[in-house]
């Protein structure tokens, strides 16, 4: 069952960042989520012709994290993050690669972004993007954003998996 924090009372009325922050995280956990009840194999399954998988996705969104609420705070560069060059990159997945393990970094990198904008207001500029200073309320609306496009590609993608594992061979 799928949980809509955004829309409680406590959230409808309150300040502008309780808002962003429910949004992100009803953003975050239906990611990660998705790949609950799956087994390694379809959580690698690749369906489209780029490297896109339910697995990839969630790694992904730890580099997503990563790039918005560290690099972009703090300045430090992505080969000290210990993240990708670039966006692409972020969806190759290793062979140590697991729904655990990933699901695990996922939820340590959201804990991480969390405490990195605890002290910050939505007007706060951070520094470290390769757009130049922006705005805190931006990070969190581009984030927002792809979160959301990210969790519309899992759900056509677990449906698939979840089809195809329905029909007979």
């Amino acid at each position: 069952m799928v949980t809509h924090p955004s829309v409680e009372p406590g959230v409808l009325g309150a300040p502008l960042r309780r808002q962003f922050d429910a949004f992100l995280d009803e953003h975050r956990a239906a990611l990660h989520d998705s790949l609950n009840g799956l087994t390694e194999e379809q959580a690698r399954r690749s369906l489209v012709s780029s490297r896109t998988t339910l697995l990839g996705l969630l790694k992904h969104a730890v580099f997503v994290e990563k790039v918005w609420f560290d690099e972009a705070i703090t300045c430090r560069p992505r080969e000290e993050i210990g993240i990708p060059a670039t966006p692409d990159e972020s969806f190759v997945l290793d062979d140590g690669d697991t729904i655990a393990s990933v699901q695990r970094a996922h939820r340590q990198a959201c804990e991480e972004s969390r405490r990195a904008v605890a002290a910050l207001g939505p007007d706060d500029v951070v520094h470290g993007n390769r757009r130049g200073p922006l705005p805190l309320r931006w990070v969190y609306l581009h984030t927002l954003r792809e979160l959301a496009q990210h969790c519309g590609h899992a759900d056509i993608l677990r449906e698939q998996i979840l089809d195809s594992a329905e029909r007979p061979g």
